[in-house]
Parts: C-alpha cells; sequence; structure tokens
C-alpha cells in the first residue's frame, strides 16, 4: 500500500447535541455536550489510518492545553507527527459544533495556529512528502500554502487531493488546476464554480465548468446522494450511495476522502475507491461524533459484508 501526507489542518471539536437551534438573543438548554479530536486535515488522516494506511500529516498546534491532546491522538492512530508543530502564544484551532436531532449539523472554526502553515513548513518536510504516493489538501490552512503544496506535487510527480472547504470566493482556479482530484460538496463546488448546485444535473454543469478551467478530475460528494465522477472526455459516473440511519452527519466528508485516499492509493483503481468511500462515509454517520465515528479496517470490513 502506498504512503499518505496530509498538509491541513487540526481543531478541537466542541459538539453540542441540541434539539433546536437557538434564535437570536435566545437562550436554551441543550441535553448534552462532547469534545473531541477533529479538524478536516486531522479527520482524512484519522480516517485513513483507521483503515490501515501509512499516513504523515504536516500541521501546527497552539501552545495551549489542546495541543498535546491533538498530538497524542495522531500518535495513537500510528499516524507520522514529526512535522505537527507548536506556535508559540497561539491557541490551538477550534470547531465549536452544533448538531440537531436530524443528524445535521453546524459548524464554526477558528483557525488558531492553522493559520500559522505556511509554505516553508512543507518545504522542511520535502524528503519525506516526495516518498508519498497521494498529498491531501483543505483550505482550513493559508491559500498560499495549498498552492505551494499543489506545485510541489506537480514538480515531483505525487498526486494530489484538494477538498475545497471551507470554500472561499478567491480561490484562484490556476494556481488548483495542477491537482489530480478536486473533492467539492455541493454548496462548495457551487462557491468555486459561480454556478447555482441544487441538483445533480446542475452539479454535473458546475463541475464541467471547472473541468473546462484545466481541472482533470471533479469528484463532487452528494451525502445520502452517493457522488459524482467528473473527468475530462468522459461520460459522469455516479458512485450510488449506501442507506443507512444517519445518527450524525459530522465528519463524514472527510471519512469519504480519507477512506479515497486509502484505497486509491492501494492499487490506483479510481472506481473502487469512490465505491469504498460512499460506504466508508455511509458507515461513519451511523455513530456520534467525528473522528471516534470512523471504523477500523476489520469494523468497516464487518459492515461491508453486511450489506
Amino acid at each position: 500500500m502506498g504512503k499518505i501526507a496530509v498538509v491541513g489542518s487540526n481543531m478541537v471539536d466542541l459538539i453540542t447535541y441540541t434539539d433546536r437551534m437557538p434564535g437570536p438573543g435566545e437562550t436554551i438548554e441543550a441535553p448534552r455536550f462532547e469534545m473531541g479530536c477533529g479538524g478536516k486535515g486531522a479527520n482524512q488522516a484519522i480516517a485513513a489510518a483507521r483503515l490501515g494506511a501509512e499516513v504523515m500529516m504536516v500541521t501546527k498546534v497552539g501552545d495551549d492545553a489542546f495541543a498535546d491532546t491533538t498530538i497524542r491522538n495522531l500518535a495513537d492512530a500510528g499516524i507520522d507527527t514529526r512535522y505537527v508543530e507548536r506556535v508559540p502564544g497561539t491557541s490551538s484551532g477550534v470547531a465549536p459544533i452544533f448538531v440537531e436531532p436530524s443528524g445535521e449539523n453546524s459548524i464554526l472554526i477558528i483557525k488558531g495556529a492553522n493559520a500559522r502553515l505556511s509554505p516553508a513548513d512543507v518545504d522542511r518536510a520535502a524528503d519525506d512528502l516526495k516518498g508519498c504516493d497521494l498529498i491531501v489538501m483543505q483550505l482550513e490552512v493559508p491559500l498560499e500554502t495549498v498552492y505551494h503544496t499543489i506545485e510541489f506535487g506537480a514538480r515531483h510527480g505525487i498526486e494530489t487531493l484538494l477538498n475545497p472547504a471551507p470554500a472561499p470566493a478567491d480561490l484562484d482556479a490556476k494556481r488548483i488546476e495542477q491537482v489530480t482530484f478536486l473533492v467539492p460538496n455541493q454548496t462548495e463546488l457551487a462557491t468555486i464554480s459561480g454556478l447555482a448546485v441544487t441538483s445533480e444535473a446542475d452539479a454535473e454543469v458546475a463541475a464541467r465548468a471547472l473541468i473546462a478551467r484545466g481541472i482533470r478530475t471533479v469528484i463532487v460528494t452528494l451525502g445520502a446522494r452517493g457522488a459524482l465522477l467528473v473527468t475530462a472526455g468522459e461520460e459522469t459516473r455516479r458512485i450510488e450511495p449506501v442507506r443507512v440511519t444517519p445518527v450524525d452527519t459530522t465528519g463524514a466528508g472527510d471519512a469519504f476522502i480519507g477512506s479515497f485516499a486509502r484505497y486509491y492509493v492501494e492499487n490506483h483503481d479510481l472506481d473502487a475507491a469512490l465505491r469504498m468511500a460512499v460506504r466508508y462515509a455511509a458507515d461513519s454517520i451511523t455513530r456520534p461524533g467525528t473522528q471516534k465515528s470512523y471504523a477500523t479496517r476489520e469494523a468497516f470490513e464487518a459492515f461491508c459484508a453486511g450489506l
């Protein structure tokens, strides 16, 4: 199996389970609170590692009480933490998450030390990054670092994946066109393409618009409806969903990407990796939380056997 690098974010998740969201100026009681490790980069790294992948992470933490927890959590999952660096005088990243009874969630992020991840940090990890088969990125770190990492991958013949979340309106399409895989959800796809995306047909049109700008492969995650694969010169392929009863959708997109990365680097079978990613994401939403909802390889194989 190949090696995966995640150049991206880590957060501490502060999860509130609520019967409903409060209105402006309103205070209501929520029944339950949990704290856990998260952040899109760390989530994706953990998902891949839980499934048996060899993973290294390039990220930054603060000098507060959350930093030790974050580093220990990554190391306990078997992730290479040599390039997880502390930033003095800075908070770690934090993500307050609000989960409603339907399983839908609303999330705020405070980047903290994640905002200090720089191109120089990527360059310091260059020798080890060159030994990876896939570099995975998100947008909870500075855009310049993401652009630099994509260019690094292209220069050294390393495949790259960008999850453009959260999607900024000023994302420079020219500077991400060398990415191997762009993996947005519908909301992110609409922001990046500038087109309305309210249906699968809209998603294909918007993805084709990005293909026309030079991006080679767009994978659109559709939640309970599976995913779409759109590539230059080929018909769109739909990856069918797996029907489950959702408990908590938090982190499902990260479960999809981390598992896709793991199965893709195994044998570079794109369709097979996407089918497994849809299944892994579906399995993750049957349990509460983010990283703690991600199955090990053995548990996931049992889930797949029961489909």
